[in-house]
C-alpha cells in the first residue's frame, strides 16, 4: 500500500501559460513488465488500464484535425508496447506523417510474445526513448529489479543490430537517466560521455543522446520518500534549486498529454495527479472536446511538483533544459 502523499494543489510555483503544441504525448496504459521505485505513473504487470480502440480513433482524429501543426506523437506507458493497439496507432499515426517517439523500457524487447517489437520501430523509424537509469548493474537493478540491467543491454543490442543510435542511419535512440534517490541529476552533457564511453567499451552499445529527469514527487516515488521521511526535504531541494530561465522551456508550453481514458492533463505529472487541464473548474476535459481547437496562450495547471521541471539544468521528456 503507498503512503499518502501530501496534497499539491497550493503551491507558489509562477503562472505560466501554453505556446503552440506541436507534440501530443498520449499514455497507452499503466501495464508493464517492470515496477521501478521511480515509477511515477506506478506501473507494474498487474495494472489493467489499457487505451481503448474507440480512444485511439479520437487520438488519430485530433491529429489529423491538426494536421501540419503537431508534429510529434510521443507514445508513453507502462509499456506502451503492450496495449494490444500499440501497432494500429503507430502505424496509422506515420501514415499521417507524424514524427513518432516511444519511451520503451528496453527489457520488454526480451519479453515472451514482444519479439516484434525492434523490427516494428525500425520498420516506421520510430525515434525510441530507452529508460537505462545508469550504466552499472548494481544501479539498475536496484531500481528496476534483479536481472533487469542483462535485459535492457540485450534489448539496446537489438535495436543497434537494426541501427538504432548509429550515425547516419536516421534511425535515433535515446537513453534516459533518473537518480537512484533523492537527488539532482549531475551535469547532462558530462554524464552522456560517462554513459558512452561505459556502455560502449564494456557492452558495444551506441546511442545518440542521454537525457537526464528529476524523479517527481508523486505516485511511488513519492510513496517511496513519505515511508523515508524525505518527502519534505526533497520538495525543499527542488524548490532552492529553482532557475528562472528554465521556465520558458518546460515541457507543458508546446505538449499535452492525453491518458488512457482519453483525458488531457498539462503533463504527464498532472495526469497522475488528477489535475484539471488547463486549470479549468470542470473535472475532466476530453481528447474529443478539443478536436480543431486552439489551445495556444491557455493557462497551465501548475503545483509544488513543477519545481522538479526547473530545478537546476531543468528537467524535461526531453532531459535538460540549460
Amino acid at each position: 500500500m503507498h503512503a499518502t502523499l501530501p496534497k499539491l494543489e497550493i503551491s507558489d510555483f509562477p503562472a505560466i501559460r501554453r505556446k503552440a503544441l506541436d507534440t501530443l504525448q498520449v499514455n497507452l496504459g499503466y501495464l508493464c513488465n517492470l515496477s521501478c521505485i521511480h515509477c511515477h505513473v506506478a506501473a507494474g504487470p498487474k495494472r489493467t488500464e489499457l487505451m481503448d480502440r474507440d480512444t485511439v480513433d479520437t487520438v488519430l482524429d485530433f491529429l489529423r484535425a491538426g494536421s501540419g501543426r503537431i508534429k510529434t506523437l510521443d507514445v508513453t506507458g507502462g509499456s506502451p508496447e503492450m496495449n494490444p493497439h500499440f501497432r494500429y496507432l503507430m502505424r496509422a499515426a506515420y501514415d499521417l506523417g507524424v514524427h513518432l517517439m516511444d519511451r520503451c523500457n528496453p527489457t520488454i524487447l526480451e519479453e515472451p510474445g514482444y519479439e516484434w517489437v525492434a523490427d516494428f520501430l525500425a520498420g516506421l523509424r520510430v525515434e525510441v526513448v530507452a529508460s537505462m537509469p545508469c550504466y552499472t548493474q548494481d544501479n539498475v537493478n536496484r531500481q528496476r529489479g534483479k536481472g533487469t540491467f542483462d535485459a535492457s543491454i540485450s534489448g539496446l543490442k537489438k535495436l543497434n543490430a537494426l541501427g538504432f543510435g548509429l550515425d547516419g542511419s536516421g534511425l535515433e535512440l535515446n537513453l534516459v537517466y533518473n537518480p537512484l534517490g533523492p537527488s539532482l541529476p549531475p551535469d547532462q552533457h558530462k554524464l552522456e560521455g560517462e554513459y558512452k564511453q561505459h556502455l560502449g567499451d564494456e557492452h558495444g552499445i551506441r546511442f545518440n543522446k542521454l537525457f537526464t529527469l528529476a524523479n517527481m514527487p508523486i505516485q511511488r516515488f513519492g510513496s517511496l520518500l513519505i515511508s523515508k521521511g524525505r518527502f519534505d526535504d526533497y520538495m525543499q531541494l527542488l524548490k532552492d534549486a529553482y532557475r528562472a530561465e528554465n521556465l520558458g522551456n518546460v515541457m507543458c508550453r508546446n505538449l499535452v498529454s492525453v491518458d488512457w481514458q482519453g483525458y488531457v492533463h498539462d503533463c504527464d505529472f498532472n495526469q497522475m495527479l488528477g489535475m484539471p487541464f488547463g486549470g479549468r473548474a470542470a473535472a475532466r476535459t476530453h481528447l474529443r472536446e478539443l478536436i480543431g481547437e486552439s489551445l495556444d496562450n491557455l493557462p497551465i495547471a501548475v503545483a509544488d511538483h513543477c519545481y522538479g521541471c526547473t530545478a537546476g539544468q531543468g528537467s524535461s521528456c526531453g532531459g535538460a533544459l540549460s
